[in-house]
């Protein structure tokens, strides 16, 4: 889910680089201040990249084509989030009692708190095999079922997010973020394997996910009464489970076409960042796509400290916002939870990550 045009100035142009950053605050804070924008997300992002790609001048074939196959494939097999999250969220429309009834006989079993605990470690690491996708689809419709008030769903969501979004990254099979990253690096002189990202993140990660899951059984787990737990009422018509996927697909598109119409701000600018300010800069990748990010960022002309630098600010800060990652997405979308809401969470708690691995940065390289 990248795209990096080969039509942008050498030089940087004022006129672009303003009315870029012009988009980028309206991006940034609109879904927060008018409900409109936030209740037609999809929609007003898709607006965004257009008048972004229209700034940029950047319009072409290539890119049109990525923006309607993005959705729908990944590494060229026809199969992306939007099928997987319509033929699942029919799946679960046609059998969410019986699905339903096997997650509350687990949850029983195990009790909350371990129940939690394993579910964001399980879903964390496996993310890096099954891909974020999935991961996200099962994410949701686990949540969906815990016996707790709304705000404790949402934080738990947003924590498993954090998770699964930073598992994902161990793998090429994970998502796009590691795909490309591996893809750019796999020449001289770097020659990087399936493991690479595993040998050089996975402590970072590994790490990362271990605690976020601990953390989230003792913040959460212990807030749900097992004795309590019911089979949840479905709600959900036919009607809104094909509208979901297609706001899906539409969004990611929206993605695709920010990060095209954003490139030159990359290549005039972040690429020229230090690598532990860069890290703190890629905290655009909350709203922007981190894929097109890591396309344009990770070349074998980095150094290791630089490409893991880049790569976690990317990872991390992705679980910010909404549009940050796919998983924030999908259950974003399939919990009904509002840019206001995911923010008020996630906002905070990316930046407490965010100094944390900064710090192992600075201590470890």
């Amino acid at each position: 889910m990248s795209f990096i045009p080969a039509e942008i100035p050498e030089e940087p142009v004022l006129s672009i680089t303003i009315g870029l950053l012009i988009i980028f605050i309206a991006v940034l804070l609109l879904p927060f201040r008018i409900r409109k924008v936030e209740e037609n997300i999809e929609a007003f992002f898709f607006l965004m990249g257009i008048i972004a790609v229209s700034i940029s001048n950047l319009w072409s074939l290539e890119l049109i084509k990525e923006a309607i196959r993005a959705p729908i494939m990944i590494g060229g097999l026809p199969i992306g989030i939007f099928q997987v999250v319509l033929f699942v969220g029919l799946f679960i429309h046609f059998y969410n009692r019986e699905i339903y009834s096997g997650i509350l006989r687990f949850l029983k079993r195990m009790g909350a708190t371990s129940f939690v605990f394993i579910l964001i470690l399980v879903l964390g690491l496996i993310s890096s095999l099954i891909s974020v996708i999935v991961t996200a689809v099962i994410l949701s419709e686990v949540v969906s079922t815990l016996p707790t008030e709304k705000r404790k769903k949402i934080e738990l969501t947003v924590f498993a997010c954090f998770a699964v979004g930073m598992g994902a990254a161990l793998t090429p099979l994970g998502e796009p973020l590691s795909t490309i990253a591996v893809s750019k690096l796999s020449g001289e002189p770097y020659y990087a394997d399936f493991f690479f990202l595993f040998r050089h993140l996975g402590i970072y990660i590994i790490l990362g996910v271990v605690t976020i899951a601990a953390y989230s059984a003792y913040r959460i787990g212990r807030k749900v009464n097992v004795d309590e737990a019911e089979l949840p009422i479905y709600d959900e018509t036919l009607r809104t489970v094909i509208l979901r996927a297609i706001r899906v697909y539409l969004f990611i598109s929206a993605l695709v076409l920010l990060g095209g119409g954003f490139t030159p701000l990359v290549k005039w600018y972040f690429t020229k960042i230090p690598h532990l300010a860069l890290y703190w800069i890629n905290m655009v990748s909350a709203v922007l796509d981190n894929a097109t990010l890591t396309a344009a960022e990770i070349g074998p002309y980095l150094s290791i400290a630089q490409i893991k630098s880049a790569l976690l600010g990317l990872i991390v800060s992705g679980g910010m916002l909404i549009p940050g990652n796919i998983p924030n997405i999908v259950s974003a979308g399939r919990l009904r939870i509002s840019s206001r809401e995911w923010a008020r969470i996630g906002v905070p708690f990316g930046l407490i990550w965010m100094f944390i691995y900064f710090i192992m940065l600075l201590l470890f390289g």
